[in-house]
């Protein structure tokens, strides 16, 4: 199982964080380990001082494909989630400062949260899918599908074509604007739309 994710994929998040809004997705990696287990608690990284919250619509890829046409790729998908990737944001700036990979700040262990899956259907393919996070039950980020710079199809088809999708992958999507610090003691939690779909608190 691998887990692809998307950065800057809202013009605004790019623009909070000082970044360039990309031409083409900006893609990176988490290794399996960085997945955090149903129920296991989460534990704030003894190597950052500042961690960061970013919501993220996930995808769930059910088949394997390779060179995935983008006008195919909603084959290659089957759920949907709310998720957090969760960044060491100091050890990340200093990493960008140096020209270094990011794998240290995004990939460590836990650092990835997804929660319940819902089924995708054709009517569900159809609409934006609106998504926020709050933060000790204050919103702190609102998101909407529509306002993604590259669509889901557009980053299946992307990715496929320098890496295999296969069954059981996680995509997920980009964080819109408003990310910021977490501490011990925080709780997030993920909807989409209404339905609650994860809560986790910070240890």
């Amino acid at each position: 199982m691998k887990i692809f994710c998307v950065g800057r994929n809202y013009s605004d998040h790019a623009k909070e964080l000082g970044n360039a809004v990309p031409e083409e997705p900006v893609i990176f990696m988490k290794p399996k380990s960085a997945l955090l287990q149903s129920h296991a608690p989460f534990y704030y990284p003894e190597f950052s001082n500042e961690l960061h919250y970013e919501v993220e619509l996930v995808l769930h890829i059910c088949k394997n494909g390779k060179y995935i046409p983008e006008r195919q790729a909603n084959k290659y998908y089957n759920k949907l989630t709310v998720g957090i990737d969760f960044t060491a944001r100091d050890i990340q700036t200093e990493l960008k400062k140096k020209g270094l990979p990011w794998e240290k700040a995004k990939a460590w262990d836990n650092s990835a949260v997804v929660g319940k899956w819902i089924d995708i259907t054709p009517d569900l393919l159809k609409k934006p899918h609106h998504f926020t996070l709050l933060n000790n039950e204050a919103k702190v980020q609102d998101g909407n599908s529509k306002d993604m710079i590259f669509s889901f199809d557009h980053i299946v088809s992307h990715i496929s074509n320098y890496f295999s999708l296969n069954i059981g992958d996680l995509v997920f999507t980009g964080t819109p604007a408003g990310v910021g610090e977490c501490v011990v003691g925080d709780k997030l939690e993920g909807y989409l739309e209404k339905d609650k779909m994860f809560e986790v608190e910070i240890k």
